[in-house]
């Protein structure tokens, strides 16, 4: 008997301890907020928790958090969504086909869009209410989805993934929780995207990501994409050093976050920035305990690896193609810009003052025409000035209205809203434009991601090291050069050949020059296609040069030492030349240097076969004009040496006798050794 009150006693206390856990996690997620104020997070959870005491727990959490964290107006719409999942769970609780996990989870979106609809409605601006609806509805769903494992384990559903979401809706409670004025929980955030990413790999980085990403827009109201743009570079980068030292996917997080926000003007970015910065310290920070201890890398058998890599592609394929439809879903269910009429502000100015007034008759049928054209002739000094005046309107008029003050205050009222609302209306297709950019830039990485992994790597080893040689000089009374070169190999065995030119000359085109090559670097080193990663920097330095006024020209020579295939991606550089023996070829480009167009721009692009014995001479246009560069093609030619900084210093001082280093100058230069040669 004893043994038996025992038992009991302990499952009473697992049952208050479910409840209470129910009812405070509840409360807290009221907090985590979208625009609207909607608590989509608190009703997915009320989903989950399904009938009985579980859901009465629940219900009460909500009416908690509703009374602390929301407004009164928006705690009714709330609570009454709340009473219907609950409702709806009780009332079916013995059916097993409505109480699946997507039944329970369209149930929950289908009663906040409706208890929502109601409230759109009703309000002065329905199309302006719809779109935070929509939202909150889709996340009460998505919340009800991965929270039941948390409420009922034992389904198909990941618990991990519960975990993983319920972690993320607490920390966006905390969104607005500042120290310094950086964000509490957006720092959390970091850290547990950087976390995940890194423990569970690129595919489990870059989904997690993008939903942080996502949810975490939502509920912060940009509309720009700043987060999913973020987020979602920053898990896929970090997720790709699963298995590396964590120091690696720590720089690869970070990276990404500068590489997706330092272009964007929006206010949130700088210091979103920051928090990264801060998260990426703290993850470090993190004990080793909580990712198993020391990592070793395993090795898996090659048909296991083939088959990850396959579906690995897959699944970017496929993710990719979601962002590309939603790009395109933007542009067509987009609205036509098309202004408000000025004519509205004298009709409601006209309906409050002139509907009672004794002359209404008289002006707005007898003399219809020339109050018509009276109110006409006064438009255009009411929107210049932004506010009327007597002397704006014909004297004849202004004679004849015996409620003149009472009708210029009205048409002022009615005239600030309209230019509010042109205001906004144009923000909003500016808003709309950019996520639309990041949307279809962030696919074209995917992309080219995935077509990356089904190429074939090469093998340390399986081609002679190829040599190279590079050589600066600042413009004459400069003392730092504007140019930047850099070279390095893939983990593919490619070669690359960097070389920009920053605008102007000194430490401001350096830094520019210095800031392009370290970006396409990394984005390069992270298997992303040339020409992929060229039409991101080029979108993002031209946000740049919107506030700084200046470009870079970008030189990339990419080469597979094995093969000999070279490709060359220019964006406004000097022509490079190919030298084999005595026979040199030139080759150009004629696209605009990076960051002049805004639009998605491709490079340039020339495939060539660069022969064993054969050399890659890169320069900026400081070296040699390239109208007049016969001189360089001539000593090339004539050159039988095998060294290619010998090389790159000899074409610098022929140029620099010839050109006296009006600009900047910069050389670069690759040699393909014959097969047998010995390295140097």
């Amino acid at each position: 008997m004893e043994h038996g009150q025992i038992t009991l006693g302990r499952e009473q206390s697992a049952r208050l301890l479910a409840w209470g856990i129910r009812f405070f996690l509840t409360a807290a997620l009221t907090a985590s907020q979208t625009p609207g104020g909607y608590a989509p997070f608190a009703l997915g959870c009320i989903a989950a928790a399904g009938p009985g005491a579980g859901g009465i727990a629940a219900l009460a959490g909500a009416g908690v958090g509703a009374a602390l964290f929301l407004e009164f107006s928006d705690a009714l719409p709330c609570l009454a969504t709340g009473i219907l999942i609950f409702t709806a769970a009780t009332a079916f609780q013995g059916s097993r086909a409505l109480n699946r996990p997507k039944v329970t989870a369209l149930t929950a979106a289908g009663f906040s869009m409706a208890v929502g609809g109601i409230y759109v409605i009703q309000s002065l601006a329905p199309l302006d209410h719809l779109m935070p609806c929509v939202a909150a509805a889709g996340l009460t769903g998505a919340s009800a989805w991965f929270f039941r494992p948390l409420f009922s384990p034992g389904g198909d559903q990941s618990l991990a993934d519960g975990m993983l979401f319920l972690a993320a809706a607490l920390l966006l409670a905390l969104a607005d929780l500042e120290v310094l004025g950086l964000s509490l929980g957006r720092m959390l955030l970091c850290v547990l995207l950087a976390y995940t990413a890194y423990d569970r790999g690129t595919v489990a980085g870059a989904s997690a990501g993008l939903g942080l990403g996502l949810t975490a827009d939502l509920c912060a109201g940009t509309g720009s994409g700043l987060f999913t743009a973020g987020f979602g570079l920053a898990g896929l980068l970090a997720g790709s050093r699963k298995g590396c030292r964590r120091s690696s996917a720590a720089l690869a997080f970070l990276a990404a976050c500068l590489a997706a926000l330092l272009p964007v003007r929006d206010p949130l970015a700088q210091p979103l920035m920051m928090e990264a910065v801060i998260g990426t310290g703290i993850f470090l920070l993190l004990p080793g305990r909580l990712f198993g201890g020391k990592r070793v890398k395993r090795l898996e058998p090659a048909a296991e690896n083939a088959a990850a890599g396959n579906r690995l592609k897959e699944q970017l394929t496929k993710a990719a193609g979601a962002l590309r439809d939603l790009y395109d879903s933007m542009g067509r269910g987009a609205p036509q810009s098309t202004d408000e009429n000025p004519a509205i502000v004298f009709d409601r100015a006209a309906e409050k003052v002139c509907r009672g007034c004794a002359l209404c008759e008289l002006c707005w049928q007898k003399e219809y025409t020339g109050t018509f054209n009276a109110l006409n002739d006064a438009t255009p000094y009411l929107l210049e000035r932004g506010r009327a005046v007597p002397k704006d309107f014909p004297r004849y008029f202004a004679d004849r209205c015996i409620h003149l003050p009472d009708f210029l205050t009205a048409v002022n009222g009615e005239l600030s809203a309209f230019l509010l609302r042109r205001q906004y209306r144009r923000q909003l297709e500016e808003t709309r434009r950019s996520a639309r950019g990041q949307y279809a830039q962030l696919s074209e990485l995917l992309t080219a991601t995935a077509a990356g992994l089904g190429e074939a790597v090469t093998t340390a080893g399986a081609a002679p090291a190829c040599r190279v040689g590079a050589v600066l000089r600042p413009k004459e009374g400069e003392t730092a050069c504007g140019d930047t070169v850099v070279s390095f190999q893939t983990e593919r065995g490619q070669w690359c050949l960097l070389l920009a030119d920053g605008m102007g000359s000194g430490e401001a085109a350096r830094k520019e020059s210095a800031l392009t090559c370290r970006l396409l670097r990394q984005f390069l080193e992270a298997g992303i296609e040339p020409e992929a990663a060229l039409k991101t920097l080029n979108s993002a330095m031209a946000l740049r040069g919107a506030e700084t006024g200046s470009f870079t020209t970008i030189d990339l020579c990419v080469l597979d030492p094995a093969s000999g295939g070279a490709a060359f991606y220019k964006f406004g550089a000097a022509p490079s030349y190919l030298k084999k023996g005595g026979i040199v070829r030139r080759i150009t480009g004629a696209s605009l240097p990076a960051g002049l167009r805004g639009a998605p721009a491709s490079p340039d692009v020339t495939r060539v076969t660069l022969d064993p014995g054969g050399f890659v001479v890169m320069i900026s246009d400081g070296v040699a004009d390239p109208g007049r560069d016969e001189w360089l093609q001539n000593l090339l030619a004539g050159w039988s040496g095998e060294d290619p900084q010998v090389l790159a210093g000899l074409i610098l001082s022929e140029s620099i006798q010839r050109e006296r280093l009006q600009d900047d100058c910069g050389v670069q230069v690759l040699y393909r050794p014959l097969p047998g040669a010995k390295k140097v």
